[in-house]
């Protein structure tokens, strides 16, 4: 088991001295259960959202041991990822109490088609898988690395801008579709004056747009060209910043991948602040990380693959099966397209779409091996070091 292996505790652990809680998080109130030694009831306890208050609850349970004649030497805290984020778990690491934060979709749930659900026996279930975790059971729940402040801020700019490219797609299609309504096709409403010419523009019938129609689209475009500029305000700080500090942080990172043609800027900050720049324990863990490990469906003799597990991170497998289709246009000669090309010679389209999968997946592995060890794909191409 590596050091970085968050799937068990790497801590011993005594019962008789370790003081457990779960947190069920909501925004306005918490519901903490714990697991006190020397007590024989298990205590639960409904607060407001207050950090504060819940370490006061935390250290009376502890005296509450102490009085039963138990000493707690270790406390640990352990809450579902969601929302909330990590701001939780960094305030509670500085008070110095032990914290984890569980992975939502590695907690085990009853099958029964209308199970009970309430905040109480969340708790419960929590406690059940973290104390198994704690024991260092296998296939009991997963933890999420906690990043620091300054790692989460950085993924903030390439998810801003994947988030403002689909506002952009979205408001061209809606535009397109307007104008499709009149009969009007062929008219592009990127261009810098597409606004000026909507007067000029005349329908099927011979009539230029009603005047609601108009102002509709014109607000559109406006809110394109907001959405334009923002978009170059991040890619150009983006750059800026490479440019000012290339040996800060993941820049090296960046700057490895951004010389592999093919490989655009975007592209590699993504990977690195989403997936590269991560502690990762071997190859699997990348490609499961990234989602793009196969679900297989195995009963008697019943064999089957139900497809990728998409249980990973969506920008990654998103960004990848991209990445793999440019990977065959500008690495022809690579090892990886060589391989793609002889797998798939005379493979109908849609086995072709299954295929690049694996290429998605064998490509991600290849250039994490690149940037924590220096090893270039085989056949790839670089651009030139600037």
């Amino acid at each position: 088991m590596q050091q970085n292996d968050l799937s068990k505790s790497l801590v011993a652990f005594n019962q008789d001295s370790t003081l457990v809680a779960v947190i069920e998080l909501s925004a306005r109130s918490w519901l903490v259960a714990g697991l006190v030694p020397g007590l024989a009831r298990e205590p639960l306890k409904k607060q407001g959202a207050d950090p504060v208050a819940l370490v006061k609850l935390l250290h009376r349970w502890r005296d509450e041991a102490a009085k039963a004649g138990k000493t707690i030497a270790r406390i640990a805290v352990a809450f579902e990822a969601g929302r909330d984020g990590f701001w939780l778990a960094r305030w509670l690491l500085a008070q110095g109490i032990e914290t984890h934060v569980i992975h939502p979709t590695s907690i085990p749930v009853s099958r029964e088609h209308r199970r009970a659900k309430s905040d109480r026996l969340d708790t419960q279930l929590l406690k059940r898988s973290f104390l198994g975790w704690l024991r260092s059971e296998a296939k009991h729940c997963g933890m999420v690395a906690i990043p620091t402040l300054a790692e989460e801020d950085a993924r903030r700019a390439n998810r801003e801008h994947e988030t403002l490219v689909g506002e952009r797609t979205s408001l061209v299609s809606r535009m397109k579709a307007t104008l499709v309504r009149f009969g009007i096709g062929g008219f592009n409403v990127k261009l810098k004056k597409a606004a000026e010419r909507l007067a000029e523009l005349r329908g099927a019938e011979g009539v230029p747009l009603p005047p609601n129609t108009l102002a509709e689209l014109r607000r559109d475009m406006a809110r394109l060209r907001l959405i334009k500029e923002q978009l170059k305000e991040i890619e150009k700080t983006r750059l800026e910043r490479l440019k000012q500090a290339p040996q800060e942080g993941t820049h090296p990172m960046v700057m490895m991948l951004a010389r592999m043609m093919g490989i655009g800027i975007e592209t590699a900050d993504m990977l690195v602040q989403e997936i590269l720049s991560r502690n990762l324990r071997d190859r699997r863990a990348v490609a499961r990380y990234a989602g793009l490990t196969g679900a297989p469906d195995e009963s008697g003799s019943k064999r089957r693959e139900k497809g990728l597990a998409r249980a990973g991170n969506a920008r990654v497998r998103r960004g990848m099966i991209q990445l793999a289709w440019r990977w065959l246009m500008f690495q022809k000669d690579s090892a990886l397209a060589q391989w793609f090309a002889q797998r798939t010679a005379g493979l109908q389209r849609n086995l072709r779409k299954t295929m690049i999968v694996a290429l998605a997946r064998k490509l991600l592995i290849a250039l994490w091996r690149y940037v924590s060890a220096g090893e270039v794909p085989d056949g790839a191409i670089l651009r030139p070091a600037a």
